[in-house]
């Protein structure tokens, strides 16, 4: 495309988030940022924007101004939490909180920047769900609205494939990030057990995440859509022990 690419990325201030923005900066993109906590770095063609998605309303107000502000025509949906708690610890506070963060937001998000991408015929929307959509131990709520934002995209495709706009969801395994090391403890027996689970025998790196969402924001990539990539190093083939 001759246009200049405009990536609105959430959670973009650390872990995969960061990596991803890095990525884009780096291939010539300009990044506009949502997330809680401000970066700790800083480019010419990023935009940081500090909300917490948790709040719907605060969300919504954004949402607006970025596409006011910006021709965004790249949407990566990456922020996430995952507050891990066994059946009968659950709340639907937390419940709710998630399906905020992993689905309200995405939704306010993209009918915001969805006038934009139909005007100009073209659009890459990408999902960051879990390998954990496919159910794990602790994770009734997180693993439920992961596997609602796969059913989204798979709907949004439908929906937007028509005006140029394809929409795809990349699905991490175990990732070294802080989220990842909130939950496993660094050199830990757990986290070794861990990585011996997994086919390829090693966890996850940020990077290897953003090689999966780079391929689906690829403007050449128009006829892959409504698609699921898990990264999980073969974990989403067999089961996985945390």
């Amino acid at each position: 495309m001759s246009e200049k690419l405009v990536a609105l990325v959430t959670g973009g201030s650390a872990g995969i988030g960061a990596d991803i923005c890095k990525r884009m900066l780096e291939d010539g993109y300009e990044v506009v940022s949502l997330a809680r906590r401000a970066p700790d770095w800083t480019h010419p063609r990023f935009t940081s924007v500090q909300v917490d998605l948790l709040d719907a309303t605060a969300t919504e107000e954004v949402a607006q101004q970025v596409a006011r502000d910006f021709p965004v025509s790249h949407f990566i949906h990456n922020a996430g939490v995952i507050w891990p708690k066994l059946l009968g610890e659950v709340s639907l506070d937390e419940l709710q909180g998630l399906t905020q963060i992993h689905l309200g937001a995405a939704i306010s998000l993209m009918q915001a920047v969805l006038p934009g991408m139909s005007e100009r015929q073209f659009g890459r929307v990408v999902l960051m769900s879990s390998r954990g959509a496919l159910g794990l131990p602790t994770r009734s709520a997180y693993s439920a609205t992961k596997a609602g934002m796969i059913g989204m995209a798979r709907t949004w495709a439908l929906e937007l494939g028509p005006r140029g706009i394809t929409v795809n969801v990349v699905a991490p395994g175990p990732i070294q990030t802080d989220m990842y090391y909130a939950v496993i403890e660094a050199g830990s027996e757990r986290e070794k057990n861990l990585a011996a689970s997994i086919p390829v025998r090693r966890v996850g790196r940020a990077d290897d995440v953003t090689r999966a969402v780079m391929f689906f924001a690829d403007p050449a990539n128009s006829f892959v859509t409504g698609q699921t990539l898990y990264v999980c190093g073969g974990a989403s083939v067999g089961s996985l022990t945390l």
